[in-house]
């Protein structure tokens, strides 16, 4: 049975992921300026470029859900007992619109995982591009975390998803 509790576990490790993703841009956005201001070669200068941008967009990504979390928990633990229909007309819609848009980022970060796996060999042997190299490996590396962590969290929101419909279909 779908309960309160489930809402309260779906939220708290939404907002767990949400900080391990702000952790990951934070170390990103670093490692991208120890890359391109101290290391100067071009594999790392291009090996940063992904790492900056990939960090800004895990650690924005990461805040946003950290910080609504919260409010969306409480928001729907106190909808669960006092209006169930919201969670039908309110709730259902945002989840669904969630798992729609991690089929999206699913395919984006496939793209980039082949584009930087792509570049990286080809520009492998090629001495005066070293630059896309880094670029291209680091590409891929980022696109796998990415496309990990967006994996658990898709897992995650299509069991509370689930659990949301079945309460609805008992109310």
């Amino acid at each position: 049975m779908f309960s309160k509790t489930d809402i309260e576990k779906y939220f708290f490790a939404e907002k767990q992921e949400g900080l391990l993703f702000i952790i990951i841009g934070i170390i990103s956005i670093v490692m991208a300026g120890i890359f391109f201001f101290g290391l100067k070669t071009n594999f790392y200068k291009g090996a940063a470029v992904p790492l900056l941008a990939a960090g800004l967009l895990m650690g924005i990504a990461g805040y946003t859900v950290y910080a609504r979390s919260d409010n969306d928990r409480k928001r729907n633990v106190y909808t669960y007992d006092m209006n169930p229909a919201e969670i039908k007309d309110k709730e259902i819609p945002r989840m669904e619109k969630v798992m729609k848009n991690f089929s999206i980022y699913r395919y984006a970060e496939i793209a980039l995982l082949i584009l930087g796996i792509g570049l990286f060999f080809y520009f492998n042997k090629n001495e005066t591009q070293i630059f896309w190299k880094g670029f291209g490996l680091t590409l891929a590396i980022m696109a796998v975390v990415a496309l990990s962590a967006d994996y658990f969290a898709e897992k995650r929101g299509a069991g509370y998803l689930n659990g949301l419909k079945i309460f609805i279909n008992k109310v």
